[in-house]
């Protein structure tokens, strides 16, 4: 992991719209791979920052741990990296994808971590062992490329995909519990409400879908106030607003949860 250059540079790759992810500590903010602490002025982006290095191609996903100690790092060279993020000390690298690794998400008790790739496959790596040599089971089951990933706060794991449809996992197991299904194109992003009975996500359709869990019912479509691909979607964390953002650069759309969902307000 090197030192980033100079603040522009990061800001630039806010602007140029690589993916990114907070922390859960709220302390650190990973842009594509640009690493660097955040202050309490969330709007800047102060040195030092880290750039890991070790990717051979465009990375495309990042994620932390629970803890914040743990980034996981996947792209176009097929390859997962797991950084310390304090020393930015690459801990692992996992190799196993046959195509690119486009979403990732640690399991709430930071034993496993899920990816998802082009190949239409899911790994789930446990990170329990203390050698190199990580064990992975894969999930197979969708028939398009893995756009997105989310676990629960029991350790459910959901999956998105270019199939149009969602699937709901119990990864111990590795079986698949539900199939969600409803968009018209490939779903880009999920997220599980905190109280793990809604399921909601946004995609290429130009809506944000409300689901059931464990029904698999589809219980509200969100249409208003989404004018073009609706890129993300989360739940807040006591769960009574979904926050969705749509690729015309000018809103998010935001929708007050019920037992019945209502319509969204942006």
């Amino acid at each position: 992991m090197a030192r980033c250059c100079s603040q522009a540079q990061r800001m630039a790759a806010c602007m140029a719209g690589r993916p990114g992810v907070g922390s859960c500590c709220g302390g650190w903010v990973a842009i594509q791979m640009v690493l660097c602490p955040v202050s309490c002025h969330l709007s800047s982006f102060p040195d030092p920052g880290l750039v890991p290095a070790g990717h051979q191609r465009s990375v495309e996903t990042v994620s932390f741990s629970p803890d914040s100690r743990q980034l996981a790092s996947g792209g176009w060279d097929k390859r997962v990296m797991l950084w310390e993020v304090q020393s930015g000390q690459m801990l692992r690298l996992l190799v196993g994808h046959r195509d690119s690794v486009q979403s990732s998400d640690f399991s709430p008790t930071v034993n496993c971590l899920a990816t998802g790739s082009w190949d239409s496959t899911i790994r789930i790596w446990d990170l329990r062992t203390g050698t190199p040599a990580v064990s992975h089971q894969a999930l197979e089951g969708h028939s398009g490329n893995i756009s997105c990933l989310c676990y629960s706060a029991s350790g459910l794991l959901a999956s998105g995909s270019w199939d149009k449809t969602i699937h709901i996992w119990k990864p111990t197991t590795s079986s698949l519990l539900i199939q969600l299904k409803g968009h018209v194109t490939w779903v880009k992003s999920i997220a599980f409400s905190p109280d793990e009975l809604w399921l909601a996500s946004a995609g290429y359709s130009r809506m944000v879908k409300v689901w059931d869990c464990n029904t698999g019912k589809c219980l509200e479509t969100l249409k208003q106030g989404v004018l073009d691909v609706a890129h993300t979607c989360a739940f807040t964390p006591d769960g009574k607003i979904l926050v969705s953002g749509a690729a015309d650069q000018t809103r998010c759309q935001i929708s007050r949860m019920s037992k019945s969902p209502r319509d969204p307000q942006t």
